[in-house]
């Protein structure tokens, strides 16, 4: 595994050093300027020329990006133009949340998604096939934000069993912060659930053709042993991939969880720095979306080599 993370590192201080490329221009690139957002109404030029020298705004982006790079390097994430705080601190107050969220839509995506996908490549009816490949269809095709407004709405609005606005951190009270995260963690996990769900179902309808699954048969294994020892065991590689491959699906719909359940979390902070020019605390968070997908890619081929005894990690051949 050393050797494996030793020739993962160029590959991935690669994909950073682009990032930090695009994290840094990409919100520049949007029209709007934040000395004339901290400027007030009406601010005269002086006085946005002013704030500009402040914020260090007029020099070249060349030099801005390398003390930002330089800075990120030595744990320095900046100073948010805004909230006048540095960046550190202020995802610090809303990392909490989203990781909470994150975290319970992560086993949701995990539990339904290889429930469905073992249920769909295992029935034998095709009623039930049918059924499954429906449900699957559905929650792919429809987006998280309206499962989100017809949870709220059944869950919170009709028969109010749980709450749907706001959040309670599940370290300070974990009953209620549970009870706050099960409808925003449904929403999230649906969409990514169905789709582990139709890869795993596809790998597993293949797998029962391979000639081992033949030989199983032939020596009179029930069909229960053939499904967990042969099928599932020989398909899971694929769910594996599929819920590293969601975990960016999952960090990008929080955007939008977020705000439809008034949680406070890095969702709704991305959206007020865009709204509010905030450069330093938006590319940051690029940054850091980017370094956790990368992470999560190469958990998920660690884990892909474990189940699969052919891969070998390190090897190049």
């Amino acid at each position: 595994m050393t050797r494996f993370l030793v020739r993962k590192m160029p590959s991935l201080m690669f994909v950073l050093l682009a990032s930090s490329v695009v994290a840094f221009a990409l919100p520049r690139l949007a029209p709007g300027d934040v000395a004339v957002t901290l400027a007030g109404q009406d601010p005269t030029p002086a006085a946005v020329a002013a704030i500009r020298q402040q914020l260090g705004l007029n020099r070249s982006p060349v030099l801005q990006y390398f003390d930002w790079i330089v800075g990120v390097l030595h744990g320095n994430l900046g100073q948010s133009y805004v909230l006048h705080r540095s960046v550190a601190s202020v995802i610090g107050d809303r990392i909490e949340s989203t990781v909470e969220l994150a975290l319970a839509a992560a086993l949701l995506v995990v539990v339904f998604g290889t429930t469905l996908g073992v249920l769909a490549g295992s029935t034998k009816r095709r009623w039930a096939r049918a059924t499954l490949d429906l449900v699957n269809s559905f929650f792919i095709a429809v987006p998280s934000f309206l499962i989100g407004l017809v949870l709220i709405l059944v869950f919170g609005v009709l028969h109010r069993w749980l709450p749907v606005i706001g959040e309670v951190s599940v370290l300070d009270n974990p009953s209620f912060g549970i009870q706050y995260l099960i409808l925003p963690a449904i929403a999230l996990a649906l969409a990514p659930a169905a789709v582990v769900a139709r890869l795993l179902q596809t790998e597993m309808l293949s797998a029962r053709n391979e000639d081992y699954v033949d030989l199983a048969v032939s020596k009179g294994a029930s069909p229960s042993r053939i499904t967990t020892r042969h099928v599932l065991r020989n398909s899971l590689g694929t769910a594996v991939v599929a819920v590293g491959l969601q975990i960016g699906h999952l960090l990008a719909g929080a955007v939008i969880i977020e705000a439809i359940f008034a949680r406070n979390g890095l969702g709704q902070l991305a959206v007020s720095s865009v709204q509010t020019r905030d450069f330093t605390v938006l590319q940051v968070l690029i940054l850091g979306v980017v370094f956790v997908a990368v992470l999560c890619q190469i958990f998920t081929e660690i884990g892909l080599a474990s189940l699969d005894p052919r891969i070998r990690l390190g090897d190049q051949r």
